[in-house]
């Protein structure tokens, strides 16, 4: 489905395990997926997913996992999923994987084995791991500076979600991202991704640290596109810094093909949208 722009990079899918979600947290994913088994036969095979993708006009896609065993149900074992997933497919598929501070006994030396094993890019998902990423300035969870010391070692970006999250025991308190002011201040070298821009409470808060911080950039996922330029009018100003992604195939998420038109279709300049639709993603996650 060839659109304005060639080689769509979408920074932000989630290709999960969905068998260990808890079963309330399964049943919010199903709903408006009649195609639920198929997407259930893309978790398991990447051949299968990669023909979606040509189908949808998409070249490549950073597929998110994180670590979150009491809200959502996924366990470590998300990070061998996604690296497997991934193996023999690095130049169009982008294995994120994820440490949880709370629940690893040596972080900085799980990142180093999710380096090791092939994981890319790190998630941290503040409102479904129910911490605040700046809790290591308190030392409430000091594990975390190890996380961003490793990330800015290994040279791997780091998506931190940014906004509210509908699924069940989701803490939106934890979605406001200033806290990440703090990570960008003590973290300069840290590649930084405020994933969905805080939506829909605090798009001003992540403008205002793509604006000021060199390594804090932000993707568009989760925002409906028509939406997108209510809450970022000076979107192009930024457009050097701001990834398109489809958070396919989330909750009320339409069709990926379908995300990129409504993108195009907006009024920005042709240089604006392939950085947006492409040209940032390759810089950042850089597939191999």
């Amino acid at each position: 489905m060839p659109g304005k722009i060639s080689g769509i990079f979408d920074a932000h899918i989630h290709v999960q395990p969905w068998e260990q979600m808890k079963p309330e947290v399964l049943a919010t994913m199903r709903k408006g997926h009649g195609d639920f088994e198929a997407l259930m036969g893309y978790s398991r095979s990447a051949d299968r997913f990669l023909r979606h993708l040509d189908q949808e006009g998409i070249e490549r896609a950073v597929l998110v996992n994180y670590v979150s065993p009491d809200l959502m149900g996924f366990t470590d074992s998300v990070n061998s999923y996604v690296a497997d997933y991934c193996r023999g497919h690095s130049d169009r598929l982008v294995a994120m994987g994820s440490v949880h501070p709370r629940f690893s006994k040596n972080p900085a030396a799980d990142v180093d084995r999710l380096v090791e094993m092939g994981v890319r890019a790190l998630k941290i998902h503040p409102p479904h791991q129910l911490f605040h990423p700046n809790d290591y300035r308190t030392g409430k969870l000091p594990g975390l500076e190890a996380v961003y010391r490793k990330a800015s070692e290994h040279r791997i970006p780091v998506m931190f979600h940014t906004g509210t999250s509908i699924f069940p025991g989701a803490r939106n308190a934890y979605g406001d991202p200033i806290a990440l002011d703090d990570v960008a201040v003590d973290f300069p070298n840290l590649t930084m991704v405020l994933a969905h821009g805080g939506r829909p409470l605090w798009g001003d808060t992540a403008f205002f640290l793509v604006r000021r911080f060199p390594n804090v950039h932000m993707d568009i996922s989760g925002i409906p596109p028509r939406s997108v330029l209510k809450m970022f009018p000076r979107l192009e100003e930024i457009s050097h810094k701001v990834l398109f992604g489809s958070d396919w195939p989330g909750p009320a998420v339409p069709a990926i093909s379908k995300n990129v038109a409504e993108v195009e279709s907006l009024p920005l300049g042709e240089k604006a949208l392939e950085r947006i639709l492409r040209d940032n993603a390759l810089t950042i996650y850089r597939p191999a």
